[in-house]
């Protein structure tokens, strides 16, 4: 298959469909704000003539350790280290693009090496970092958060219904000795919660909702949706891949907020104006069955695209200096940010919403 790296054998998620949503033109301008092992940013790549731009991002050194191998060397290809939540602040973006694409969650290779702590599969130390070199480690918040903290974690940002069960176990082990491998939290939770006709572990959720945490990951899809809409020329594509239900979501309202009026209020005695910025391009996608037999992790992957319409924010298309980062995240309207109101943040390099905790 074609969209299978040759030297990686990485398969990226829906690979034609996120170039057809794009809609690469030679001498556009476009942004991977997560390049992994960069497949779909070989894919925009091929589609560009010497005129064109490919802006790639990444938190994890290793991938743009592959980015600077592969690509150092093309005068086409401008290379940051950084989550996307930063692009409106890159100045290679500032002249702004033709489209933007983020493949949201854990990529492949970070799940597959034991080392990076991600998967409860594989014992290894309880990082879960996408970036290694900022911020604290599951193992440094799980032995240091308050036992209402780790629950409610659990329970926001995983749905474990037994959040407050696993953070008391939690407590209880470290209390005799500090948590530092990823085994070792597993078998806690399954311990603390018996799988029963559970068909997933029952250490999936609280995987995954520790991570996102970690990683900001919620907050950061919020802020990097306004940067992209910000730094969209009128016709730009934005396309966004997710994982799991709490993306999707946020990605789902940030479209339907910039396309569709707000429902009229009774109460209201004005009609307030509302001009479109964005024009869904279809609903959600899925993989196919092809897709799928060749690569299963693919089955809960969503696809969004939305179009950049007309000057509606602006001559440019750009928001005013600084707003890109501080608009809907910032003002807690999306889900994210009203979760993040109510749990501490870890340290980061990104700033924390208004009204979460730093």
């Amino acid at each position: 298959m074609e969209r299978i790296h040759a030297r990686s054998g990485h398969l990226p998620v829906m690979y034609r469909q996120v170039l057809e949503g794009l809609r690469v033109h030679g001498n556009g301008a476009y942004l991977d704000g997560t390049f992994g092992r960069g497949g779909h940013a070989r894919g925009v790549l091929s589609q560009l003539q010497a005129g064109g731009r490919l802006l790639v991002m990444d938190k994890d050194p290793e991938a743009i350790a592959v980015a600077e191998r592969e690509f150092g060397a093309d005068p086409r290809v401008s290379i940051h280290r950084g989550s996307f939540a930063e692009l409106a602040h890159w100045d290679a973006a500032a002249a702004g693009l033709d489209g933007v694409l983020l493949d949201l969650g854990v990529s492949s290779p970070q799940l597959d090496v034991a080392e990076r702590g991600f998967s409860f599969g594989k014992d290894g130390p309880l990082d879960m970092r996408m970036d290694p070199d900022s911020g604290q480690s599951a193992a440094q918040w799980l032995n240091s958060a308050a036992e209402k903290d780790i629950a409610d974690v659990l329970w926001t940002y995983g749905e474990e219904r037994q959040s407050r069960r696993i953070a008391r176990a939690i407590l209880a082990r470290r209390a005799a000795q500090p948590l530092a491998r990823t085994a070792e939290l597993a078998e806690l939770i399954a311990q603390a919660v018996p799988r029963g006709d559970q068909k997933i572990h029952p250490a999936t959720r609280s995987f995954q909702a520790i991570r996102i945490f970690i990683n900001r990951e919620l907050a950061d899809l919020e802020t990097g949706l306004d940067a992209a809409l910000a730094r969209l020329k009128p016709g730009g594509r934005l396309a966004v891949i997710s994982f799991h239900s709490l993306e999707d979501r946020i990605v789902k309202q940030f479209i339907v907020r910039h396309s569709k009026a707000p429902p009229a209020n009774r109460r209201m005695p004005v009609e307030i104006a509302f001009t479109p910025t964005l024009l869904a391009v279809g609903g959600a996608q899925k993989a196919d069955d092809e897709e799928l037999a060749g690569n299963p992790r693919a089955r809960s992957a969503v696809l969004r695209v939305a179009e950049k319409l007309g000057l509606g924010i602006g001559d440019s298309g750009l928001e005013e200096a600084g707003s890109a980062g501080t608009g809907e995240a910032a003002r807690g309207r999306g889900f994210g940010a009203q979760a993040l109101g109510r749990i501490p943040n870890p340290e980061s390099r990104i700033p924390a919403p208004q009204g979460g905790a730093a």
